[in-house]
C-alpha cells in the first residue's frame, strides 16, 4: 500500500505563502511572470511551493527579490518568513535584527551616518511625545 508523504507546515511558512499569494493575485501575475521579472532569481515552481507553504525559510536574497517585484517592504517579508519579530512583539531594549536592511544597498559612510542621524531624530521625536 502506497502511503503519501505528509508535508509539516509551519504557521509562518504559510502566513507567508498565503501573503505571497495574494500580492501576486492582486497584482495579477503569473507565476512565470514573477519568475521573468525577478531575472530568474525565483522560479515560478519555488514560488509555488512558497504559496504553498512547502518551503519553511525561504533566503533573504529570495525575499528580496520578491520585495522589490512586488512593491512591499522587505522587513515586512523577513518578518512574515520569521527571520526578525514584528516590532509589535519587541520589547524597547531589544535589538530588531534589520542589520540586514540596508546590506545590500552598498551605502557610503555619509549614508550611514544620514541613516544614523534620521534615526536618532524619529527616536527624540517619539521620545518627546
Amino acid at each position: 500500500m502506497g502511503r503519501t508523504k505528509e508535508v509539516t507546515q509551519r504557521p509562518e511558512a504559510k502566513e507567508l505563502g498565503n501573503y505571497l499569494a495574494d500580492i501576486r493575485t492582486a497584482k495579477r501575475m503569473t507565476l512565470r511572470q514573477v519568475e521573468e521579472a525577478t531575472d530568474r532569481a525565483v522560479s515560478n515552481a519555488y514560488l509555488s511551493q512558497l504559496e504553498n507553504g512547502r518551503i519553511n525559510k525561504p533566503s533573504p536574497s529570495i525575499l528580496h527579490s520578491l520585495a522589490s517585484v512586488y512593491g512591499v517592504p522587505y522587513e515586512s517579508l523577513m518578518e512574515k518568513a520569521g527571520y526578525i519579530k514584528p516590532s509589535s512583539a519587541r520589547e524597547a531594549t531589544e535589538k530588531h535584527g534589520r542589520v540586514a536592511t540596508f546590506a545590500g544597498e552598498s551605502l557610503t559612510p555619509d549614508e550611514e551616518d544620514e541613516l544614523l542621524t534620521y534615526l536618532a531624530f524619529l527616536r527624540s521625536r517619539k521620545a518627546n511625545r
